[in-house]
Order: C-alpha cells, then sequence, then structure tokens
C-alpha cells in the first residue's frame, strides 16, 4: 500500500546523508515518486559528479515505486507548473504534486516552497 509521495528533494537527502533524509528513508518502503522526480534525483546525482551507472544503482536501491503519467495528469501538471513557476515551482515539482493529489497521498519533500502551492495535498516538510 502506498502513504506518501516524496519529490526528488526528500530521495537526496536520504541519499547525499542531508537532514532529513531518515524521515524519507523510512517513508520509502511504501511510498511512490513520479518518473519526473525519480529523473530528477539521477540527474542530481551525476551534475554532483556520481557515474551515471552508479546514480541510476542509488536511484533504484531506495526501492520506491515509480509512477508514470498519463496524458491527463501530463495536462494538469503542464497547467500547474505554468501557475505556479513564479513561486520556483520546477515541471518535476509540479508532477509530484498532481501524482499525490491523484492517489490522495501527502507529498514528503525538503523543498519550503511546495507549501505555498496551492495544490489540494498536504505537504509535509521533512526538515
Amino acid at each position: 500500500m502506498t502513504d506518501a509521495v516524496l519529490d526528488s528533494s526528500a530521495v537526496l537527502a536520504d541519499l547525499l546523508g542531508e537532514s532529513g533524509g531518515d524521515i524519507s528513508r523510512a517513508a520509502a518502503p511504501t511510498a511512490a515518486i513520479s518518473a519526473a522526480n525519480y529523473a530528477e534525483v539521477i540527474t542530481k546525482l551525476i551534475t554532483r559528479g556520481m557515474a551515471e551507472r552508479d546514480a541510476v544503482l542509488a536511484a533504484e536501491d531506495v526501492a520506491l515505486e515509480v509512477a508514470t503519467a498519463d496524458q491527463r495528469q501530463a495536462e494538469l501538471a503542464g497547467a500547474l507548473h505554468a501557475r505556479t513557476r513564479a513561486l520556483g515551482i520546477s515541471m518535476g515539482d509540479a508532477f509530484c504534486l498532481v501524482l499525490a493529489e491523484t492517489l490522495g497521498l501527502p507529498v514528503l519533500t525538503a523543498n519550503r516552497r511546495l507549501v505555498e502551492v496551492d495544490a489540494g495535498v498536504e505537504v509535509r516538510l521533512i526538515r
């Protein structure tokens, strides 16, 4: 059973040993992540100097359910992103929020800006 949606900042907090990473790791066995956020995790690890294969293996090690988006979710994420770009909300953030709304689950994040978005979902900060 899926209990929460993690965004990339929560997963990275775990993988990089940052504050709140323990909360993310504890939630991971019953959490989902959008495919867009999963890609962000891998991108961030690579840009921080990790080899591509190692970044993929690290992301896989978290053992999250990676959720793909359908056309409707993509439309909702695009519209949400357009409305919230001024707040610094990324496309990945928008997909995370739409996934959480679709599943009726809270979001776990280290991104304080997500709290400011009225997306109809509960946002829980990990730090």
